[in-house]
């Protein structure tokens, strides 16, 4: 059994509709800091050694920079897993309509957003659990909104893309089991996260 703990990236600095890939805003970075903090700590009461997590980061700067500040805190290095990346917007779609995409797919389940946008969203999805069921280390994990609600209803047998609204730089804790099951153990923080 392993345990699985996706944090959320802090506050961006641009929106899905202007940037492809932005960098943390000022908060984001204070909430990144915030956060590695509390993760030190948990580490610290888990009575875990540094050798025997695995620490990995979506490859999108925002999550990069929010795994930086525990790198900093801790001397670690996180690993790039490109499957923890957050959902893409569909080939075609120019990027002042990327939000108002968005906001429809967030509205409905995976099964409406592949019947309706095609099957990479299904090789998406599965390839995202799939990761998540391979893990057989305590690891933590920078990933995305969607990547992470993905994980909570392979958790819990939801087919929704958003289960819960989970906040910039929180944490969400599953449980991996040998056989690659999945328990949600911990939600994260939630907030009314604007998308913009």
């Amino acid at each position: 059994m392993a345990h699985l703990y996706l944090v959320r990236h802090g506050r961006a600095a641009a929106g899905w509709d202007t940037a492809i890939d932005p960098p943390l805003d000022e908060l984001g970075r204070e909430q990144a800091a915030a956060t590695a903090a509390k993760l030190v700590v948990r580490l610290q009461d888990a009575k875990w050694s540094l050798f025997d997590v695995d620490v990995v980061t979506s490859p999108l700067l925002r999550c990069r920079q929010t795994a930086a500040a525990f790198e900093t805190a801790t001397g670690t290095t996180a690993h790039v897993e490109s499957r923890i990346a957050e959902i893409p917007s569909p080939n075609g779609v120019d990027m002042g309509d990327r939000v108002t995409w968005l906001r429809r797919a967030m509205q409905g389940t995976w099964a409406e957003l592949i019947a309706r946008d095609g099957d990479a969203y299904r090789q998406f999805h599965d390839s995202l659990v799939a990761w998540a069921r391979s893990v057989r280390r305590d690891t933590i994990a920078f990933s995305h909104f969607v990547a992470i609600n993905a994980l909570i209803g392979a958790a819990i047998s939801d087919d929704r893309l958003v289960i819960r609204s989970v906040d910039n730089a929180s944490v969400t804790v599953l449980e991996v089991g040998v056989d690659g099951s999945l328990v949600l153990i911990e939600g994260g923080a939630e907030a009314n996260t604007l998308i913009r």
